[in-house]
């Protein structure tokens, strides 16, 4: 894009959304859109292969454009090249029968001694998870770069960290970050704001208190670590510390009972004590270390893992799609749409983008020097700035040696995930599982990939079941 069209673009900017059935990002997207000053005379284009649920969507962003008096402009399509055209932003947010998928392979690592309490990004559910994602997202970037090659393309799809690498690295051509909503900001730098006791509650967050409180987060996706927690530059990272340990003395999961949910601040207390900072994702990290996976002789305070609940996670989608069902039908008024929901974090990075509003967010992305310690092409998760010029991370420093190791490990893990995925080779794949730091056994490893490639052959590519290994 370039003179008059660059400009035009800015102004209406066109967003695509390959996968808008799904939940978690989809609504929320609608949210944004038509909430936004800089993005709601522009176009939302909802892509979703399930017809219905398309339809749907489509059906609510239209009835809540009507609702707000917005120019939006609301398109849909099951053919995703029907609609990338003329787009400024591609947002992948796709996963097809991710529920029952995550049950196998979580199921079947257990059966193997392997305990998920998510299955999406580590152990070897996150590299079946990118076998069956991976080609199709780089399916959608081979039509990206055809139809609409000047599109900022956001990962947004787990294991975050494998398919951004693969886009920057197979996909070069095409301007991508990928994205976590774990450090949403501000909504990252307030919760720490709180357990340093700085403020009482969020509504006490103040454009000054922000200034002043300075934090540095840094790691891969899912494994990222405080680093640093200065306010008015005084170290509250131990009072941080603290506030996880008395809160971990009574923890409770509040509503949330899942496996991600169960001894967070116990856990992230723990390895505030044996590394010296606290991990920002424990509900992930957790099961990146293999301390909570009960292969310990001596019992451990902490319980092992719980596994990730199939039957709760559907039962909490079918929850979403009723409440979608409601607002379309009128049983929830239309008008209290836009107070059920909130921003996101990929949409509020392409209000930023657009806007020129110069707000730092957390980005998955190249590290460029910022970790002093680590390569320049590792794929982390950093604070950067971020317009439509590019991403640029900020300086962190060195990365603590002990986590640098773990993460150096997940990195290799991650990189010959995605490797193994689009060279189609047997051979890297059981180099991935048997360097993923959760797989203790080569026989146990062989049977896993055998188990799941058999009982996942309706959704893995074909080629796997044809070639030998190579």
């Amino acid at each position: 894009m370039n003179g008059g069209d660059d400009i035009m673009s800015i102004q209406k900017p066109k967003v695509v959304v390959l996968g808008a059935g799904s939940l978690f990002f989809g609504r929320q997207s609608i949210w944004q859109m038509v909430h936004s000053e800089h993005l709601n005379t522009g176009t939302l284009a909802l892509v979703d292969t399930n017809e219905e649920r398309l339809n749907k969507l489509v059906q609510l962003a239209k009835m809540v454009v009507e609702a707000n008096k917005v120019d939006l402009k609301i398109e849909g399509s099951t053919d995703r090249r029907h609609v990338l055209k003329d787009a400024d932003f591609v947002v992948l947010s796709f996963a097809e029968d991710t529920v029952k998928y995550r049950g196998i392979d979580c199921a079947i690592s257990e059966k193997y001694g392997i305990r998920m309490c998510s299955g999406d990004t580590i152990g070897p559910g996150g590299i079946f998870r990118a076998m069956r994602e991976l080609p199709v997202i780089m399916e959608c970037a081979k039509d990206i770069e055809e139809l609409c090659p000047d599109a900022w393309v956001i990962n947004y799809i787990n294991p975050s960290t494998v398919h951004g690498i693969a886009l920057n690295r197979y996909a070069p051509s095409l301007k991508s970050f990928a994205l976590c909503d774990s450090h949403h900001m501000p909504h990252k730098k307030i919760i720490y704001a709180e357990r340093a006791g700085i403020i009482n509650n969020k509504t006490e967050y103040t454009a000054e208190i922000d200034s002043k409180f300075d934090l540095q987060i840094a790691g891969v996706n899912h494994f990222t670590w405080l680093l640093k927690a200065e306010y008015e530059g005084r170290n509250v990272l131990p009072d941080i510390a603290e506030s996880l340990k008395r809160s971990a003395e009574t923890e409770t999961v509040g509503g949330d009972t899942g496996a991600k949910a169960l001894f967070n601040d116990a856990i992230s207390y723990e390895l505030y004590d044996i590394f010296g900072y606290v991990p920002t994702c424990t509900a992930h990290t957790k099961e990146y270390v293999s301390y909570y996976q009960g292969l310990g002789k001596t019992k451990d305070a902490i319980p092992p893992l719980s596994i990730w609940e199939t039957e709760d996670r559907y039962k909490r989608h079918e929850e979403m799609w009723e409440q979608v069902d409601q607002f379309i039908s009128g049983q929830i008024p239309i008008e209290q749409y836009m107070t059920s929901f909130g921003p996101d974090h990929a949409t509020d990075i392409i209000e930023n983008m657009v806007g020129g509003l110069g707000k730092p967010f957390y980005i998955n992305t190249l590290n460029q020097g910022a970790v002093t310690n680590m390569n320049d092409d590792a794929f982390l998760e950093l604070l950067c700035e971020v317009d439509m010029n590019g991403v640029k991370p900020l300086p962190v420093g060195e990365m603590p040696r002990g986590i640098r190791g773990m993460q150096e490990l997940v990195l290799d893990t991650h990189e010959l995930t995605a490797e193994a995925v689009i060279e189609g080779s047997r051979e890297k794949l059981r180099r991935a599982m048997l360097t993923d730091p959760l797989v203790h056994s080569i026989a146990d490893a062989d049977r896993i990939i055998e188990e799941l490639l058999e009982l996942e052959k309706d959704i893995i590519p074909e080629h796997w079941y044809t070639k030998s290994y190579v």
